[in-house]
């Protein structure tokens, strides 16, 4: 039998002080009522309630376990009512992963403006670039970059991510600054040593629509993606970046792009969760919230 339902029954019928009235609210008949009753005194082998034909009353045992049950059926119900006020409020406790470069600026600042909007709201972020297992981890969303996505997730794409290769000033006062691809291959440079996607690109001259392969030689490996920004900006080699992580940089002149004249490397950044059914606001707000400011920018 269904014993969280035997529960129900048994506070019902204490309430009442009648097993015709629980039924009749349950919409079970009397026998039944009855029978979920023994059934909760037959599991925890205790006499729940002295019964007759006129009246009934708890047992010492049974004045203990009412008083258990009626606590764990309103914590039940109490945990169920803030489960679905979460699906119609974004409210609560939201793990998002996302990758480590989106530790920037305009992240940032979209990030605050969320919160800003959701108070109710915590964010709990993981930045990595592994591809963490959303349920066994326990998060709620993830935004990746890739553009093969896990086919066992709900992929939203959210924006193209485009590539730059950039260097410091002070790298291209001593050592020049590359006009062509045969000329960046010349250089030294600093790359992620979690892919290998960028090492030897297919590049495309914006003019001409000519391709062309740029292949480039590390002398430098980090599985930080901001690291390999910081490493270029200290003047250790070319390196490409996000251009979203690096927008700022390029701005301010701490950094310089290079091949400006060719479409480098490009990504596609997804939001990927778990299961479509019962998404939750908190959720639903967020990935809504990421794609406006992305529309709203440009980017």
């Amino acid at each position: 039998m269904d014993t969280l339902f035997s529960l129900k029954v048994f506070r019902h019928v204490v309430q009442n002080g009648s097993f015709t009235r629980t039924a009749e609210q349950l919409h079970i008949s009397t026998a039944m009522a009855s029978k979920h009753v023994s059934h909760l005194e037959n599991t925890i082998k205790a006499k729940l309630l002295h019964r007759n034909s006129r009246y009934l009353h708890l047992t010492e045992a049974g004045e203990e376990y009412y008083r258990q049950c009626s606590y764990a059926l309103d914590t039940l119900d109490t945990a169920a009512q803030k489960a679905a006020g979460g699906a119609d409020k974004p409210q609560g406790m939201l793990r998002v992963t996302m990758p480590l470069w989106f530790a920037n600026n305009l992240l940032s600042s979209w990030l605050v403006e969320y919160r800003e909007h959701y108070s109710e709201v915590t964010l709990d972020l993981v930045l990595s670039n592994r591809h963490v297992d959303l349920i066994a981890e326990g998060f709620d969303l993830a935004l990746r970059v890739s553009k093969t996505p896990s086919p066992s997730l709900i992929v939203k794409p959210l924006a193209v991510i485009q590539f730059v290769l950039v260097a410091s000033p002070e790298y291209i006062r001593q050592h020049g600054k590359p006009a062509t691809p045969e000329e960046a291959m010349q250089h030294k440079a600093i790359l992620p040593s979690y892919t290998n996607n960028q090492h030897n690109v297919e590049i495309t001259h914006v003019a001409t629509g000519e391709k062309s392969m740029l292949s480039l030689k590390p002398v430098m490996l980090t599985d930080h993606t901001l690291m390999v920004r910081e490493l270029v900006k200290a003047g250790g080699g070319i390196g490409y970046q996000p251009l979203w992580a690096v927008r700022k940089d390029l701005e301010d002149g701490s950094l310089v792009r290079l091949l400006p004249d060719y479409t480098l490397i490009y990504d596609q950044l997804n939001a990927a969760y778990v299961d479509r059914a019962f998404l939750s606001a908190k959720v639903r707000s967020f990935i809504d919230f990421i794609n406006e400011k992305i529309h709203q920018s440009n980017y």
